[in-house]
């Protein structure tokens, strides 16, 4: 257990998490910012936001993505970007599992622009271990300084985590649709 806990807290490990979280949400908050009618219609579609603040609501959002995404990209405001990253991540989840329970899957998540992402049990599945690396990536790192080879294996690192977030995402999105063809 120690080991692990020592390997979550390497400056490495740490950084290229942070980095690979700062990238999901800056881009999913440049796309929801991009497109605003969308990203409000989607907001709406759960049915939980009063439609007097639904604008508010739908602007802010994606604001706090950003900013999440922003901080968590520096070591002295990743504790901030994190708490801002975890709070977004909870509410939005939230919003998910009510709709589940209530039995409306069919709308799109809004995760990011018009995605055509349907929610599922999944994307709440998906969302918790967001959570859980924005707890890592908050974290401060053990008591050694980055060497430039280490600035590379992060952004491997990235670079490989990224591209494993972009093939989840699709097949979360695809794997429904293609379900349905079968039927």
């Amino acid at each position: 257990m120690e080991l692990l806990v020592t390997f979550f807290l390497d400056p490495v490990v740490t950084r290229a998490i942070g980095a690979t979280l700062s990238i999901v949400l800056i881009v999913g908050a440049l796309q929801k910012l991009r497109d605003q009618v969308v990203f409000a219609a989607a907001v709406e579609n759960y049915g939980l936001v009063p439609e007097a603040i639904l604008p508010l609501v739908a602007l802010a959002l994606p604001l706090v993505e950003l900013a999440a995404g922003v901080l968590l990209l520096f070591p002295e405001t990743c504790l901030v970007g994190g708490v801002l990253a975890l709070a977004l991540l909870v509410v939005v989840t939230s919003a998910v599992a009510i709709n589940l329970a209530r039995g409306n899957a069919k709308i799109d998540c809004g995760c990011g622009g018009l995605s055509g992402q349907p929610l599922s049990w999944a994307l709440v599945g998906r969302n918790a271990l967001l959570m859980v690396l924005a707890g890592i990536a908050m974290q401060e790192s053990i008591g050694r300084d980055l060497v430039w080879a280490d600035y590379f294996t992060v952004a491997s690192a990235v670079l490989a985590l990224v591209g494993l977030y972009v093939s989840v995402n699709q097949l979360m999105t695809t794997a429904p649709l293609a379900l349905a063809v079968r039927k």
